[in-house]
């Protein structure tokens, strides 16, 4: 449950009822309800709400950094902005843009990437298997029929070619979360992912998946159930294949 005390800090001497339903009815119930629309999507839709409306104002502001926190990313926000620029006017746009630029101007952070999931520890135990820096969140236990992980790319990492194997079943998904990422399997052309994109990858099929070279990005690996499963990896995807275009 989201707690707000705003609007009491702020009125709740002179106004108290409204500081009441501020904290706990547009907070406390309305923003709560996380199984009709996600905190994201709520922040995504107040931002867009103040900006058609011109208010860049210190509300603005605050839902700004909750946009960051419930995982809107710079990338995002950047894009979001300019779309509404063309409907609900330049100016206001051109506004918005002057306080969430203040908003994301610790991004280049690690703690800031990484999603809704979060970013996890440095992906030391397979680091020999990619290029760049990547990270690892286990949010399922690994003894578990299915093993789900939060995987980030620093911008420009990939991991080498590699393939799943197993005797019937297995393979991956990749559920696309956060930033601009690429997949690529062995003869076919890269294929750009984005947030909310899908990749389902079949047992003994060789492929690849990273970061775009400009761009974070975080995927949930999710390991298919099996026989004899394993990993089997081999060269690492130079700079020569790997995509220059975004």
């Amino acid at each position: 449950m989201v707690k707000q005390t705003a609007g009491r800090d702020s009125l709740g001497d002179f106004a108290p009822k409204f500081a009441e339903l501020n904290d706990d009815v547009l907070f406390g119930e309305v923003w709560s309800r996380e199984d009709k629309l996600s905190l994201k999507m709520r922040s995504i839709l107040t931002v867009t709400a103040l900006v058609s409306k011109g208010l860049i104002d210190s509300s603005f502001q605050y839902h700004a950094m909750t946009a960051k926190k419930n995982g809107v990313t710079k990338t995002e926000m950047a894009e979001i902005l300019t779309h509404l620029a063309f409907y609900v006017g330049w100016p206001n746009a051109w506004s918005a843009f002057r306080v969430v630029k203040e908003v994301y101007a610790d991004d280049t952070t690690v703690e800031n990437h990484g999603g809704m999931f979060g970013i996890g520890e440095a992906n030391t135990a397979y680091a020999k298997y990619f290029i760049g820096n990547s990270y690892l969140k286990p949010l399922t236990n690994p003894n578990e029929t299915v093993f789900v992980a939060n995987v980030t790319f620093e911008p420009g990492c990939r991991n080498n070619w590699h393939v799943h194997h197993a005797t019937s079943g297995g393979g991956q998904l990749l559920l696309c979360v956060d930033g601009e990422g690429w997949y690529q399997e062995e003869g076919k052309e890269p294929q750009s992912l984005k947030a909310g994109d899908i990749v389902a990858i079949p047992a003994g099929v060789k492929h690849w998946h990273g970061a775009k070279a400009n761009s974070w990005f975080s995927h949930l690996a999710v390991e298919c159930p099996g026989e004899n499963t394993s990993n089997e990896w081999f060269e690492p995807v130079d700079d020569e294949h790997y995509p220059k275009e975004n």
